[in-house]
């Protein structure tokens, strides 16, 4: 008998956005495995291409990607998907789910083209070529300059989302995932400004805020940013209660057991729930993740690996992690927002909404690791911290003309609820929620 290799591609290639190509060429680039053409591919994608016993993998940080290469006698399956229990299923529908675990199946990282060859047991170690490698402190330490290029690169993402949007639908209404912080607040200001640029109606436009039990911070914050900014009209009130929270439901979602992701992904699909409840036909939500990232703001003092040091000073860090090839490199998930993402993408997608993250593209992450940090902090940590709402908001007034508010740093779990509600709710400890997950498959 032949000896054959097989992969079974379980991606839905409508996901994928392109701005410059089609999805075949995109897929093209990959196969080619050369770095300058993946980085060329402008949009949304998670892309597998294969020839012979060569596969290649390649994926937007955006889009989660996962595999497992699973051993049968007339050659090895590589089954691709975006979720774990997507690969689940279809090894089960072969007859081989025998040999699954979810601690098995391996997550492609962001930036990286992973190639793997199907050559049996025992399986070969994947290789990694990075597409997507920005030049460090690029930028003059000129934060009015810094913040022009960055909510500029946003400003641009916006706008070829919008116009995405509307060669569909030109009716389709626009949302944003809204709380009045840093990151959703100058998301939504640059919709706002985009639209009114390209003469889209703004009637088409809401900021959708999330609010439990009537405790959370964020419609506060949020009503004090809009009115600041005369927009008030566009702010949209999704209340829930405590008790639509339910944990093991976000683990099964999220396919995730840490804390911090667990409470975010539990805020996102009670919000998502709210809106979908309210609005049936609603599709096309934007928000703020990975500005966080891309500023390097957070506490860093809650995390005993981190010194303001190993922020600054490695490439990426917040966005993949300690890095791939690394000895804290995991194969099962990538390191970071690469792997965090998750928590916005399968709430999203539970729920039927196209999620957008403009912070997540690599034309606004580039002019981010551009920032010359270390000589605009001289590593001191409150400077770092202030930095993100000195360049955000100088930006934003440079691209709009708006005055935008801030406010101090919050996460999104804290403002959609109580503090006390919230670990009332979801105090489990990691140990707790990843033997939750594991249970799905025992």
């Amino acid at each position: 008998m032949a000896y054959v290799s097989r992969v079974v591609d379980l991606l839905d290639p409508s996901l994928n956005t392109f701005t410059n190509i089609t999805v075949d060429e995109a897929r093209a680039r990959v196969l080619s495995g050369d770095p300058e053409a993946v980085r060329a591919i402008d949009g949304s994608f998670a892309l597998v291409a294969s020839e012979g016993i060569t596969v290649r993998l390649a994926r937007s940080m955006d889009r989660p990607l996962r595999y497992f290469l699973a051993k049968r006698h007339e050659g090895p399956a590589l089954y691709v998907a975006d979720r774990i229990d997507t690969l689940h299923r279809a090894l089960a529908a072969d007859g081989l789910d025998a040999q699954f675990h979810p601690s098995y199946t391996r997550m492609a990282p962001a930036h990286y083209v992973v190639e793997l060859a199907l050559v049996g047991c025992p399986d070969p170690s994947p290789t990694y070529t990075r597409f997507f490698a920005p030049e460090r402190a690029a930028l003059p330490p000129d934060l009015d300059e810094i913040g022009r290029r960055y909510i500029g690169a946003l400003a641009d993402e916006v706008a070829k989302w919008l116009t995405s949007i509307d060669a569909r639908d030109a009716q389709a209404p626009i949302g944003v995932a809204f709380s009045g912080g840093i990151d959703s607040g100058s998301v939504f200001l640059v919709t706002y400004h985009t639209m009114l640029r390209l003469g889209m109606s703004p009637q088409r436009l809401k900021a959708f805020v999330l609010n439990v039990d009537g405790s959370g911070p964020d419609v506060t914050q949020a009503k004090t940013f809009l009115s600041s900014t005369g927009l008030s009209i566009f702010l949209d009130e999704i209340t829930a209660a405590t008790s639509d929270i339910d944990a093991c439901e976000t683990i099964k979602v999220l396919e995730d057991y840490k804390p911090l992701d667990v409470e975010c992904a539990s805020m996102g699909l009670r919000l998502c729930r709210g809106i979908r409840e309210r609005y049936p036909e609603w599709r096309h939500i934007a928000d703020g993740d990975g500005g966080d990232e891309n500023l390097k703001d957070y506490p860093i003092e809650e995390n005993s690996e981190l010194t303001i040091r190993s922020v600054v000073d490695n490439l990426m860090l917040y966005q993949e992690g300690w890095g791939v090839g690394r000895i804290k490199h995991s194969l099962t998930y990538s390191g970071g927002l690469s792997r965090s993402y998750v928590r916005t993408y399968a709430p999203a997608r539970h729920y039927g909404f196209a999620g957008f993250s403009p912070y997540t593209r690599p034309n606004v992450m580039e002019i981010g690791e551009g920032i010359p940090f270390a000589a605009l902090t001289q590593y001191d940590v409150p400077t770092l911290y202030s930095l993100k709402g000195e360049i955000v908001r100088r930006g934003v007034k440079t691209v709009t003309g708006l005055d935008m508010p801030i406010f101090e740093k919050r996460r999104f779990q804290h403002g959609a609820m109580a503090a006390d509600a919230l670990h009332r709710r979801l105090g489990g400890s990691e140990t707790e929620y990843r033997r939750a997950f594991t249970a799905l498959y025992a």
